[in-house]
Protein backbone atom coordinates (compact mmCIF):
# COMPACT_ATOMS: atom_id res chain seq x y z
CA UNK A 1 0.00 0.00 0.00
CA UNK A 2 1.49 3.13 -1.23
CA UNK A 3 1.71 6.16 1.77
CA UNK A 4 4.08 9.54 2.03
CA UNK A 5 7.22 8.01 3.90
CA UNK A 6 8.23 5.67 1.11
CA UNK A 7 10.27 6.20 -2.07
CA UNK A 8 8.62 4.25 -5.44
CA UNK A 9 11.25 3.49 -8.20
CA UNK A 10 10.23 3.04 -11.80
CA UNK A 11 12.45 1.79 -14.39
CA UNK A 12 12.13 2.14 -17.62
CA UNK A 13 13.02 -1.04 -19.65
CA UNK A 14 10.72 -0.68 -23.03
CA UNK A 15 13.16 0.30 -25.60
CA UNK A 16 13.46 -1.73 -28.60
CA UNK A 17 17.96 -1.56 -28.71
CA UNK A 18 18.65 -2.26 -32.38
CA UNK A 19 21.96 -1.04 -32.06
CA UNK A 20 22.67 -4.41 -29.73
CA UNK A 21 21.63 -6.20 -33.20
CA UNK A 22 19.87 -9.19 -31.44
CA UNK A 23 16.74 -11.11 -31.39
CA UNK A 24 16.38 -11.10 -27.56
CA UNK A 25 15.15 -7.19 -25.75
CA UNK A 26 18.88 -5.25 -24.90
CA UNK A 27 17.64 -5.44 -21.10
CA UNK A 28 17.96 -8.92 -21.24
CA UNK A 29 21.20 -9.03 -21.69
CA UNK A 30 23.54 -9.75 -19.14
CA UNK A 31 26.42 -8.50 -17.13
CA UNK A 32 28.35 -10.31 -14.36
CA UNK A 33 25.82 -13.34 -14.48
CA UNK A 34 22.58 -10.94 -14.32
CA UNK A 35 20.33 -9.45 -17.12
CA UNK A 36 20.60 -5.57 -17.55
CA UNK A 37 16.99 -4.77 -15.76
CA UNK A 38 17.87 -7.19 -13.09
CA UNK A 39 20.71 -5.14 -12.00
CA UNK A 40 18.85 -1.60 -11.74
CA UNK A 41 15.84 -3.58 -9.93
CA UNK A 42 18.66 -4.77 -7.44
CA UNK A 43 20.34 -1.77 -7.01
CA UNK A 44 16.85 -0.12 -6.41
CA UNK A 45 15.54 -2.53 -4.10
CA UNK A 46 19.22 -2.10 -1.70
CA UNK A 47 19.08 1.37 -1.89
CA UNK A 48 15.49 1.21 0.16
CA UNK A 49 12.83 1.72 -2.87
CA UNK A 50 9.52 0.34 -0.75
CA UNK A 51 7.91 0.28 -4.38
CA UNK A 52 8.74 -0.76 -7.77
CA UNK A 53 7.33 -0.58 -10.83
CA UNK A 54 9.32 -1.56 -14.46
CA UNK A 55 7.71 -0.43 -17.52
CA UNK A 56 8.65 -2.63 -20.34
CA UNK A 57 7.70 -2.59 -24.50
CA UNK A 58 4.38 -3.98 -25.85
CA UNK A 59 4.31 -7.68 -26.07
CA UNK A 60 7.52 -8.26 -24.40
CA UNK A 61 6.17 -11.27 -22.09
CA UNK A 62 10.43 -12.50 -21.75
CA UNK A 63 10.98 -9.34 -20.03
CA UNK A 64 8.37 -9.44 -17.98
CA UNK A 65 9.09 -12.91 -16.72
CA UNK A 66 12.55 -11.22 -15.62
CA UNK A 67 11.32 -8.81 -13.72
CA UNK A 68 8.87 -11.42 -12.05
CA UNK A 69 11.80 -13.38 -11.11
CA UNK A 70 14.39 -10.33 -9.57
CA UNK A 71 11.44 -9.08 -8.33
CA UNK A 72 8.03 -10.60 -7.71
CA UNK A 73 6.52 -7.57 -6.03
CA UNK A 74 6.76 -5.35 -8.83
CA UNK A 75 3.94 -3.83 -11.32
CA UNK A 76 5.02 -4.06 -15.00
CA UNK A 77 3.46 -1.63 -17.19
CA UNK A 78 3.43 -1.59 -21.07
CA UNK A 79 4.57 1.22 -23.21
CA UNK A 80 2.42 0.60 -26.34
CA UNK A 81 3.67 3.91 -27.88
CA UNK A 82 7.20 5.02 -27.55
CA UNK A 83 6.65 8.90 -26.88
CA UNK A 84 9.54 9.44 -24.67
CA UNK A 85 10.95 8.82 -21.41
CA UNK A 86 8.18 11.16 -19.33
CA UNK A 87 5.76 9.25 -21.87
CA UNK A 88 7.05 5.93 -19.96
CA UNK A 89 7.24 7.15 -16.65
CA UNK A 90 3.42 7.68 -16.83
CA UNK A 91 2.46 4.16 -17.58
CA UNK A 92 3.03 3.64 -14.19
CA UNK A 93 0.25 6.35 -12.89
CA UNK A 94 -1.38 4.18 -10.43
CA UNK A 95 2.17 3.72 -8.39
CA UNK A 96 2.42 7.46 -8.78
CA UNK A 97 -1.73 7.82 -7.70
CA UNK A 98 -0.64 6.32 -4.23
CA UNK A 99 1.28 8.18 -3.09
CA UNK A 100 5.25 8.39 -2.44
CA UNK A 101 7.94 10.74 -0.77
CA UNK A 102 9.94 10.44 -3.36
CA UNK A 103 9.77 8.88 -6.97
CA UNK A 104 13.47 7.76 -8.83
CA UNK A 105 13.51 7.42 -12.07
CA UNK A 106 15.98 4.51 -13.23
CA UNK A 107 17.20 2.74 -16.95
CA UNK A 108 16.86 -0.41 -17.37
CA UNK A 109 19.84 -0.60 -19.65
CA UNK A 110 22.39 1.73 -17.17
CA UNK A 111 23.31 -1.64 -14.88
CA UNK A 112 26.14 -0.08 -12.73
CA UNK A 113 24.07 2.62 -10.73
CA UNK A 114 24.97 1.45 -7.36
CA UNK A 115 22.46 2.14 -4.23
CA UNK A 116 24.19 4.92 -2.44
CA UNK A 117 23.61 7.37 -5.68
CA UNK A 118 20.11 6.27 -5.75
CA UNK A 119 19.56 7.01 -2.47
CA UNK A 120 21.48 10.15 -2.52
CA UNK A 121 19.02 11.19 -5.19
CA UNK A 122 15.70 10.38 -3.20
CA UNK A 123 17.35 12.18 -0.36
CA UNK A 124 17.79 15.33 -2.08
CA UNK A 125 14.25 15.88 -2.76
CA UNK A 126 12.86 15.26 0.48
CA UNK A 127 14.39 18.54 2.08
CA UNK A 128 14.23 21.63 1.79
CA UNK A 129 12.63 23.04 -1.39
CA UNK A 130 14.22 20.77 -4.14
CA UNK A 131 11.67 19.32 -5.97
CA UNK A 132 13.87 17.76 -8.28
CA UNK A 133 17.54 16.37 -8.19
CA UNK A 134 19.20 14.72 -11.20
CA UNK A 135 22.52 12.19 -10.62
CA UNK A 136 25.51 13.90 -12.70
CA UNK A 137 28.96 12.47 -13.58
CA UNK A 138 32.28 14.27 -14.81
CA UNK A 139 32.86 12.81 -18.38
CA UNK A 140 36.31 11.95 -19.36
CA UNK A 141 34.43 12.96 -23.08
CA UNK A 142 31.24 14.83 -22.58
CA UNK A 143 30.72 14.61 -26.47
CA UNK A 144 27.26 13.78 -26.48
CA UNK A 145 25.66 14.02 -23.43
CA UNK A 146 23.28 16.54 -22.26
CA UNK A 147 25.38 19.01 -19.55
CA UNK A 148 24.05 20.20 -16.54
CA UNK A 149 23.79 24.05 -16.25
CA UNK A 150 24.52 24.95 -12.62
CA UNK A 151 25.17 27.60 -9.80
CA UNK A 152 26.64 26.43 -6.72
CA UNK A 153 24.46 23.17 -5.82
CA UNK A 154 21.55 24.72 -7.96
CA UNK A 155 20.71 23.02 -11.20
CA UNK A 156 19.52 25.68 -13.36
CA UNK A 157 18.83 23.90 -16.95
CA UNK A 158 19.73 20.47 -18.80
CA UNK A 159 21.17 21.25 -22.10
CA UNK A 160 21.78 18.71 -25.08
CA UNK A 161 24.82 18.23 -26.69
CA UNK A 162 23.42 19.21 -30.05
CA UNK A 163 21.75 22.72 -28.49
CA UNK A 164 24.84 23.41 -26.36
CA UNK A 165 26.42 26.98 -26.77
CA UNK A 166 30.79 26.63 -27.29
CA UNK A 167 31.05 27.51 -23.78
CA UNK A 168 28.64 24.94 -22.21
CA UNK A 169 30.13 22.44 -24.62
CA UNK A 170 33.26 22.60 -22.56
CA UNK A 171 30.79 22.05 -19.18
CA UNK A 172 32.02 18.17 -18.48
CA UNK A 173 29.39 17.42 -15.50
CA UNK A 174 26.91 15.43 -17.78
CA UNK A 175 23.56 14.57 -16.93
CA UNK A 176 22.87 10.65 -16.85
CA UNK A 177 19.34 10.55 -17.17
CA UNK A 178 18.50 9.77 -13.30
CA UNK A 179 15.97 11.50 -11.81
CA UNK A 180 14.45 11.64 -8.55
CA UNK A 181 11.60 13.82 -8.29
CA UNK A 182 9.37 14.92 -5.19
CA UNK A 183 6.89 12.58 -4.74
CA UNK A 184 3.89 15.10 -3.92
CA UNK A 185 4.83 16.77 -7.09
CA UNK A 186 5.51 14.09 -9.50
CA UNK A 187 2.46 13.43 -11.24
CA UNK A 188 1.62 17.17 -11.80
CA UNK A 189 5.30 17.92 -13.44
CA UNK A 190 5.28 14.38 -15.68
CA UNK A 191 1.36 15.95 -16.71
CA UNK A 192 2.47 19.15 -17.40
CA UNK A 193 4.94 18.06 -19.56
CA UNK A 194 5.07 18.83 -23.41
CA UNK A 195 5.93 17.25 -27.15
CA UNK A 196 7.33 20.47 -28.16
CA UNK A 197 10.21 19.35 -30.21
CA UNK A 198 10.78 17.66 -33.51
CA UNK A 199 10.54 14.20 -32.26
CA UNK A 200 7.36 15.02 -30.70
CA UNK A 201 8.10 13.25 -27.55
CA UNK A 202 7.79 13.57 -23.99
CA UNK A 203 11.29 14.58 -22.11
CA UNK A 204 11.54 13.66 -18.49
CA UNK A 205 14.47 16.23 -18.49
CA UNK A 206 11.99 18.97 -19.18
CA UNK A 207 10.95 18.36 -15.49
CA UNK A 208 13.58 20.60 -14.35
CA UNK A 209 12.96 23.36 -15.87
CA UNK A 210 9.22 22.84 -15.02
CA UNK A 211 9.89 22.09 -11.62
CA UNK A 212 11.80 25.70 -11.67
CA UNK A 213 8.88 28.05 -13.42
CA UNK A 214 6.51 26.82 -10.60
CA UNK A 215 9.36 28.31 -7.95
CA UNK A 216 10.96 24.77 -6.47
CA UNK A 217 14.49 23.90 -6.64
CA UNK A 218 16.44 21.82 -8.71
CA UNK A 219 19.89 20.53 -7.81
CA UNK A 220 21.88 17.45 -8.76
CA UNK A 221 23.79 14.34 -6.87
CA UNK A 222 27.53 13.59 -8.54
CA UNK A 223 28.28 10.41 -8.92
CA UNK A 224 31.05 8.52 -10.42
CA UNK A 225 30.98 8.40 -14.56
CA UNK A 226 31.15 4.36 -13.95
CA UNK A 227 27.57 5.00 -12.45
CA UNK A 228 26.37 6.34 -15.48
CA UNK A 229 27.61 3.88 -18.00
CA UNK A 230 24.62 2.72 -20.20
CA UNK A 231 24.55 -0.04 -23.01
CA UNK A 232 22.98 0.39 -26.57
CA UNK A 233 25.80 -1.83 -28.28
CA UNK A 234 27.64 -4.92 -27.74
CA UNK A 235 30.88 -2.71 -27.37
CA UNK A 236 29.10 -1.01 -24.38
CA UNK A 237 27.74 -4.42 -22.77
CA UNK A 238 31.83 -5.34 -23.01
CA UNK A 239 32.89 -1.93 -21.14
CA UNK A 240 30.43 -2.61 -18.30
CA UNK A 241 30.97 -6.65 -18.31
CA UNK A 242 34.81 -4.94 -17.67
CA UNK A 243 33.73 -2.29 -14.94
CA UNK A 244 31.39 -4.67 -13.39
CA UNK A 245 34.35 -7.74 -13.04
CA UNK A 246 36.85 -5.30 -11.84
CA UNK A 247 34.64 -3.99 -8.78
CA UNK A 248 33.66 -7.84 -7.93
CA UNK A 249 37.56 -8.89 -8.23
CA UNK A 250 38.67 -6.21 -5.89
CA UNK A 251 35.60 -7.20 -3.36
CA UNK A 252 36.71 -10.74 -3.22
CA UNK A 253 40.41 -9.98 -2.86
CA UNK A 254 39.67 -7.23 0.27
CA UNK A 255 37.43 -10.03 2.10
CA UNK A 256 40.74 -12.29 1.79
CA UNK A 257 40.27 -14.45 -1.26
CA UNK A 258 43.66 -14.70 -3.35
CA UNK A 259 43.20 -14.37 -6.86
CA UNK A 260 46.61 -15.19 -8.75
CA UNK A 261 45.68 -13.29 -11.89
CA UNK A 262 42.86 -11.25 -11.27
CA UNK A 263 42.08 -9.84 -14.63
CA UNK A 264 42.14 -13.60 -16.05
CA UNK A 265 38.80 -14.60 -13.43
CA UNK A 266 35.43 -14.12 -14.21
CA UNK A 267 32.59 -13.93 -11.25
CA UNK A 268 28.46 -13.43 -11.30
CA UNK A 269 27.38 -10.95 -9.33
CA UNK A 270 25.82 -14.04 -6.75
CA UNK A 271 29.34 -16.01 -6.40
CA UNK A 272 30.28 -16.41 -3.01
CA UNK A 273 34.06 -17.11 -2.18
CA UNK A 274 35.31 -17.85 1.99
CA UNK A 275 38.38 -16.79 3.37
CA UNK A 276 41.61 -18.42 2.39
CA UNK A 277 40.07 -19.22 -1.11
CA UNK A 278 43.07 -19.62 -3.82
CA UNK A 279 42.05 -19.02 -7.74
CA UNK A 280 44.21 -19.95 -10.26
CA UNK A 281 43.88 -17.94 -13.36
CA UNK A 282 41.46 -18.29 -16.16
CA UNK A 283 38.32 -19.25 -13.71
CA UNK A 284 34.94 -18.86 -14.84
CA UNK A 285 32.31 -18.43 -11.79
CA UNK A 286 28.68 -19.09 -13.07
CA UNK A 287 25.59 -17.99 -11.77
CA UNK A 288 25.10 -19.85 -8.49
CA UNK A 289 28.67 -20.66 -6.87
CA UNK A 290 29.55 -20.93 -3.28
CA UNK A 291 32.98 -21.86 -2.33
CA UNK A 292 34.18 -22.00 1.37
CA UNK A 293 36.82 -21.50 3.42
CA UNK A 294 40.90 -23.05 2.41
CA UNK A 295 39.59 -24.16 -0.94
CA UNK A 296 41.54 -24.09 -4.05
CA UNK A 297 40.20 -23.24 -7.51
CA UNK A 298 42.59 -24.60 -9.79
CA UNK A 299 43.38 -23.13 -12.95
CA UNK A 300 40.75 -23.09 -16.56
CA UNK A 301 37.76 -24.31 -14.54
CA UNK A 302 34.35 -24.06 -15.18
CA UNK A 303 31.74 -23.52 -11.88
CA UNK A 304 28.38 -23.03 -12.44
CA UNK A 305 25.36 -23.48 -9.40
CA UNK A 306 27.49 -25.79 -7.75
CA UNK A 307 28.98 -25.63 -3.62
CA UNK A 308 32.36 -26.48 -2.87
CA UNK A 309 33.20 -27.09 0.54
CA UNK A 310 36.28 -25.84 2.92
CA UNK A 311 39.54 -27.49 2.21
CA UNK A 312 38.02 -28.85 -1.26
CA UNK A 313 40.37 -28.66 -4.49
CA UNK A 314 38.74 -28.16 -8.10
CA UNK A 315 40.90 -28.43 -11.33
CA UNK A 316 42.84 -27.88 -13.33
CA UNK A 317 40.55 -27.77 -16.28
CA UNK A 318 37.30 -29.33 -14.84
CA UNK A 319 33.76 -28.80 -15.08
CA UNK A 320 31.05 -28.13 -12.09
CA UNK A 321 27.47 -27.46 -13.60
CA UNK A 322 24.66 -27.34 -11.34
CA UNK A 323 23.88 -29.43 -8.58
CA UNK A 324 27.13 -29.94 -7.93
CA UNK A 325 28.15 -30.26 -4.27
CA UNK A 326 32.06 -31.32 -3.04
CA UNK A 327 32.42 -32.23 0.33
CA UNK A 328 35.12 -31.14 2.64
CA UNK A 329 38.31 -32.06 1.53
CA UNK A 330 37.18 -33.58 -1.42
CA UNK A 331 39.28 -33.36 -5.38
CA UNK A 332 38.09 -32.88 -8.20
CA UNK A 333 41.32 -32.98 -10.70
CA UNK A 334 41.83 -32.03 -14.11
CA UNK A 335 39.38 -33.00 -17.26
CA UNK A 336 36.39 -34.11 -14.66
CA UNK A 337 32.72 -33.17 -15.04
CA UNK A 338 30.39 -33.65 -12.07
CA UNK A 339 26.63 -32.63 -12.20
CA UNK A 340 24.06 -32.86 -9.91
CA UNK A 341 26.20 -34.87 -7.71
CA UNK A 342 27.13 -35.11 -4.33
CA UNK A 343 30.85 -36.00 -3.06
CA UNK A 344 31.51 -37.02 0.53
CA UNK A 345 34.15 -35.42 2.55
CA UNK A 346 37.16 -36.22 1.45
CA UNK A 347 36.22 -38.22 -2.03
CA UNK A 348 38.18 -38.31 -4.80
CA UNK A 349 37.68 -37.94 -8.75
CA UNK A 350 40.98 -36.92 -9.73
CA UNK A 351 40.66 -37.24 -13.66
CA UNK A 352 39.00 -37.66 -16.57
CA UNK A 353 36.03 -38.61 -15.78
CA UNK A 354 31.93 -37.66 -15.36
CA UNK A 355 29.85 -38.14 -12.48
CA UNK A 356 26.09 -36.95 -12.92
CA UNK A 357 23.15 -37.85 -10.93
CA UNK A 358 25.01 -39.29 -8.44
CA UNK A 359 25.87 -39.95 -4.63
CA UNK A 360 29.45 -40.04 -3.39
CA UNK A 361 30.22 -41.50 -0.47
CA UNK A 362 33.29 -39.99 1.67
CA UNK A 363 37.02 -41.29 0.91
CA UNK A 364 35.58 -42.92 -2.10
CA UNK A 365 37.93 -42.92 -5.00
CA UNK A 366 36.88 -42.91 -8.72
CA UNK A 367 39.41 -44.09 -11.13
CA UNK A 368 40.60 -42.25 -14.44
CA UNK A 369 37.35 -42.55 -17.57
CA UNK A 370 34.79 -43.20 -15.27
CA UNK A 371 31.58 -42.53 -16.24
CA UNK A 372 27.70 -42.92 -14.75
CA UNK A 373 25.69 -43.89 -17.15
CA UNK A 374 22.80 -41.95 -16.03
CA UNK A 375 20.09 -41.03 -19.18
CA UNK A 376 18.57 -43.56 -20.97
CA UNK A 377 17.10 -41.29 -23.59
CA UNK A 378 13.95 -40.83 -21.64
CA UNK A 379 15.04 -39.92 -17.85
CA UNK A 380 17.67 -39.59 -15.61
CA UNK A 381 18.39 -42.22 -13.10
CA UNK A 382 20.97 -42.45 -9.66
CA UNK A 383 24.09 -43.60 -8.85
CA UNK A 384 24.79 -44.31 -5.62
CA UNK A 385 28.09 -45.35 -4.61
CA UNK A 386 29.33 -45.48 -1.35
CA UNK A 387 31.60 -44.88 1.70
CA UNK A 388 35.35 -45.85 0.86
CA UNK A 389 34.63 -47.75 -2.24
CA UNK A 390 37.16 -48.42 -5.27
CA UNK A 391 36.36 -47.57 -9.07
CA UNK A 392 38.78 -48.73 -11.30
CA UNK A 393 39.37 -47.07 -14.20
CA UNK A 394 37.23 -47.11 -17.11
CA UNK A 395 34.30 -48.26 -15.78
CA UNK A 396 30.31 -47.51 -16.90
CA UNK A 397 28.27 -47.77 -14.48
CA UNK A 398 24.42 -47.86 -15.96
CA UNK A 399 21.71 -46.26 -13.43
CA UNK A 400 19.86 -46.52 -11.73
CA UNK A 401 22.66 -48.89 -9.18
CA UNK A 402 24.41 -48.81 -5.89
CA UNK A 403 27.71 -49.42 -4.93
CA UNK A 404 28.15 -50.58 -1.63
CA UNK A 405 30.56 -49.17 1.41
CA UNK A 406 33.96 -50.53 0.89
CA UNK A 407 33.42 -52.15 -2.48
CA UNK A 408 35.85 -52.48 -5.19
CA UNK A 409 35.13 -52.23 -8.94
CA UNK A 410 37.48 -53.44 -11.51
CA UNK A 411 39.03 -51.83 -14.16
CA UNK A 412 37.27 -51.83 -17.63
CA UNK A 413 33.90 -53.11 -15.99
CA UNK A 414 30.35 -51.97 -16.83
CA UNK A 415 28.38 -52.76 -13.53
CA UNK A 416 24.45 -52.96 -14.41
CA UNK A 417 23.32 -54.37 -11.09
CA UNK A 418 23.95 -53.23 -7.58
CA UNK A 419 27.34 -54.24 -5.47
CA UNK A 420 27.25 -55.69 -1.87
CA UNK A 421 29.80 -53.71 0.26
CA UNK A 422 33.24 -54.84 0.18
CA UNK A 423 32.56 -56.95 -2.39
CA UNK A 424 34.66 -57.39 -5.82
CA UNK A 425 33.14 -56.42 -8.97
CA UNK A 426 34.27 -57.26 -12.39
CA UNK A 427 32.66 -57.77 -15.78
CA UNK A 428 35.80 -57.94 -17.50
CA UNK A 429 36.84 -60.53 -20.66
CA UNK A 430 39.60 -63.37 -20.03
CA UNK A 431 42.68 -62.13 -21.89
CA UNK A 432 43.43 -64.09 -24.63
CA UNK A 433 47.57 -64.23 -26.67
CA UNK A 434 48.07 -65.96 -29.86
CA UNK A 435 51.34 -66.21 -30.26
CA UNK A 436 52.79 -65.22 -33.31
CA UNK A 437 49.86 -63.90 -35.02
CA UNK A 438 50.85 -60.23 -35.16
CA UNK A 439 54.21 -61.24 -37.08
CA UNK A 440 52.17 -63.42 -39.48
CA UNK A 441 49.67 -60.69 -40.10
CA UNK A 442 52.38 -58.47 -41.05
CA UNK A 443 54.14 -61.03 -43.66
CA UNK A 444 51.00 -61.02 -45.70
CA UNK A 445 51.87 -60.83 -49.24
CA UNK A 446 48.89 -57.49 -49.39
CA UNK A 447 50.40 -56.59 -46.42
CA UNK A 448 53.72 -55.97 -47.03
CA UNK A 449 53.13 -54.45 -50.54
CA UNK A 450 50.89 -51.80 -48.77
CA UNK A 451 54.64 -50.86 -46.32
CA UNK A 452 56.40 -50.76 -49.71
CA UNK A 453 54.03 -47.97 -51.30
CA UNK A 454 54.24 -46.62 -47.93
CA UNK A 455 57.92 -45.94 -47.78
Amino acid sequence: MGGTNDILGIVLAAGEGTRMKSARPKVLHEVAGRSLVGHAMASAQVAGVARLGVVIGPDRPDVAKEVEKRAPEAKVFEQRERRGTAHAVLQATPLLEAGCAALVVLFGDTPLVRPESIRALAEAVQTGNTAVAVMGFEARDPTGYGRLITQGDTLLAIREHKDASETERAIRLCNSGLMAIRGTLALDLLREVKANNAQNEFYLTDVVALARAAGHGATYVLAPEEDALGVNDRVQLSVCEGVLQRRLREQHMRAGVTLIAPETVFFSLDTELGRDVLVEPNVVFGPGVKVESGAIIHAFSHLEGAVVRAGATVGPFARLRPGADLGEGAKVGNFVEIKKATLGREAKVSHLTYIGDAEVGEDANIGAGTITCNYDGFSKYITRIGAGAFIGSNTALVAPVTIGAGATVGAGSVITHDVEPDALALTRAPTKALPGWAKAFRERPENVAKAKKKS
